[in-house]
């Protein structure tokens, strides 16, 4: 791909893990990025020209009049008003495509341009609560689902192109229509989301014993609402675009809150234990093997002598092997899970053989994979 110019409008975790598996690549292509923040460069934009990731950044979006393929990678509303931008500069032969949590608004504002014989919806279903250029890393695409939403106007050598770029990158290609798309991202991505956030404000707004929730909360709690510290912006962004597919599965989602508390008010045991029961079988059959919607965390939990030292053994012992740690600390509630110790890699490599290292240390590991 080194005969072409790919474009970034919008260059922040995705965008730039995306940029970092281009130039990973054994012809990687020149890359620009567009910054919109007229006469000063972001730090991430001039962080990625340090790097070599980018080869220019421009304030003049006619500069991606020569590109071959354009990323939009901003907010899924700013993504479709750069639509428009775009048209009267690109070529016929450049490929537009996105990175949005939704697809099928930006796919009929596509159609209403008469872009369609050039735009293919994307969405890699990767990403972490951390953002930013400075957060990439092109391991974040490695087995990770990407899914494209063609339409039925989608040239077939355009199809071809981003299957292959996708599968250079170690993803892995999934076709959907773009109204499945968003009727699937709605219940296993977006409604998380939103149950998260509230269960986080529920525990914040529960007066007097706010703090102490704060203080005890960990294990099932944190696993779940982790999600919660993903960005505001992008969030409201998801949800003002994809509303009704959202409102469609949380009217189903209040319906089943509502037969879990008419469960609990008449004592009903059978229909409490079927709840639990049919949840974690369906739970348990969710293979690990690939990343999903929401992102995996790649961690181990062991434990460890309360003695001074005993965190920075363990440290020093990964990193004299070459494993880096993304995030180490103390586990002080323990009631739903084993070890003293949690550690986070950045990828499932790392946290493999982070364990095979500290099990031939003798170190008791308990893995949560």
């Amino acid at each position: 791909m080194n005969d072409i110019t790919v474009g970034f409008i919008g260059f922040g975790l995705i965008g730039g893990s995306v940029a970092r598996a281009l130039k990973a690549g054994e012809r990687p292509p020149r890359l620009i990025a567009y910054n919109y923040h007229k006469g000063s460069t972001p730090p991430g934009l001039a962080l990625a020209l340090k790097d070599g990731v980018l080869d220019a950044v421009t304030e003049d979006l006619t500069d991606f009049s020569s590109c071959g393929i354009i990323f939009l990678c901003a907010p899924v509303r700013k993504n479709i008003e750069y639509l428009s931008l775009l048209k009267p500069i690109i070529t016929q032969d450049c490929i537009l495509t996105d990175v949005g949590s939704v697809k099928d608004n930006i796919q009929e504002a596509a159609r209403k341009l008469g872009l369609l014989d050039r735009f293919i919806g994307g969405h890699p279903m990767t990403g972490s609560e951390k953002t930013g250029y400075e957060n990439s890393y092109a391991m974040l695409l490695e087995n990770a689902y990407y899914i494209l939403t063609p339409s039925w106007e989608t040239p077939e050598h355009i199809v071809n192109t981003m299957l292959s770029l996708i599968q250079s990158f170690g993803s892995i290609p999934v076709l959907l229509d773009s109204k499945e798309h968003d009727a699937i991202t709605a219940a296993i991505s977006h409604l998380p989301h939103i149950i998260a956030a509230q269960l986080v404000n529920l525990i914040k707004d529960s007066g007097s014993l706010s703090d102490k929730m704060r203080l005890l909360a960990a294990g099932g709690f944190k696993d779940i609402t982790r999600i919660a510290s993903s960005s505001p912006v992008m969030w409201e962004n998801i949800c003002l675009t994809n509303a009704d597919s959202i409102r469609r599965v949380l009217g189903q989602y209040i319906k089943a809150l509502q037969a879990a508390d008419q469960a609990l008010a008449s004592r009903d045991s059978a229909s409490l234990y079927q709840l639990f029961d049919s949840a974690g079988a369906y739970r348990n059959s969710i293979p690990n093997s690939k990343k999903g919607a929401i992102r995996n965390v790649y961690e181990i939990y062991l434990d460890i002598i309360d003695e001074a030292g005993a965190i920075a053994t363990v440290a020093t012992l990964l990193a004299s092997n070459h494993i880096s740690i993304k995030n180490i600390g103390i586990i002080h509630n323990r009631e739903y899970e084993e070890g003293v110790l949690r550690i986070e890699f950045y990828d499932d490599t790392s946290r493999e053989l982070a364990l095979q290292l500290l099990k031939r240390h003798r170190y008791t590991i308990y893995d949560r994979q």
